[in-house]
């Protein structure tokens, strides 16, 4: 493990990848080095040959904590600026993963909020701790499911279940992730590591360009729409960095004390 902020190890035996995002100081919270980061060792591995499986995890006690939200305050031009070079990064990286063969596992543990529940449920499998929590987080700071969330919410979850996280700011056990169709495996304690692996032995051990046309005909069944439906909740994002309620939202994160909207 290196200093950077998205560190990959690779199983040359196994075709097993392995992208851990390393900010645990900030829960693995995005903000645009750690975005770029991400980015840049995606596009690594698509050229990377004999990769049959990417596992997507975090460092430290959190899958990843979302957005990075000290990084979205200030006027309304400077979060959107923020907003949009994060976005500029994940969305594409979002899109490289999923026209790759190898299935994306997502090793969950600590909070998947935010961002970091958005990536969760793009990946094909989601192994999860038993001490993981699952939330929606952006209607707390007035905001909009992004990197996917929105569309991966729908498609997994359906729109009631949906709705619930979003408007109702419902946060989900591991258990509950995995009765709701969001958790594939779920761990219980002492066990997380060995249960990942034999996940990851399993789909490494599999035929992986079979597993690549299934996921591009599972995706077009949905619309085959994802890039753009990307570049409509990055619009509306923004959009929302110009409310009220948004800058309210992002006071009250950064002082840790409840925000008080008034739907402007």
């Amino acid at each position: 493990m290196t200093d950077t902020l998205v560190t990959t190890e690779f199983d040359s035996e196994t075709g097993a990848a392995t992208l851990t995002f390393n900010r645990p100081e900030a829960l693995n919270a995005i903000n645009v080095p750690l975005a770029q980061a991400f980015l840049a060792a995606v596009q690594d591995l698509k050229t990377r040959s004999g990769v049959r499986c990417i596992v997507l995890t975090g460092a430290g006690r959190a899958f990843m904590a979302g957005g990075d939200v000290s990084s979205m305050a200030g006027t309304s031009g400077q979060a959107g600026k923020t907003i949009s070079t994060i976005l500029d990064a994940v969305n594409p990286a979002i899109l490289l993963l999923r026209s790759m063969d190898a299935p994306v596992i997502a090793a969950v543990h600590g909070v998947a909020a935010g961002a970091g529940m958005s990536l969760a449920l793009m990946a094909d499998l989601v192994v999860a701790h038993e001490d993981t929590k699952f939330l929606v987080a952006y209607n707390g700071i007035g905001a909009v499911p992004d990197c996917g969330g929105s569309w991966f919410l729908a498609r997994k979850l359906g729109a009631g279940r949906a709705a619930q996280l979003m408007l109702l700011g419902r946060t989900l056990s591991a258990a509950e992730a995995r009765d709701w169709g969001m958790v594939t495996e779920l761990a219980p304690a002492g066990a997380y590591e060995s249960l990942l692996n034999s996940v990851i032995a399993k789909v490494t051990a599999g035929p992986t360009r079979a597993f690549g046309a299934f996921r591009q005909l599972t995706d077009r069944a949905n619309g085959n729409q994802l890039a753009a439906h990307m570049e409509a909740e990055k619009a509306a994002f923004l959009d929302m960095t110009r409310t009220e309620d948004f800058a309210e939202g992002v006071s009250a994160f950064l002082a840790k004390r409840p925000p008080v909207f008034h739907g402007q």
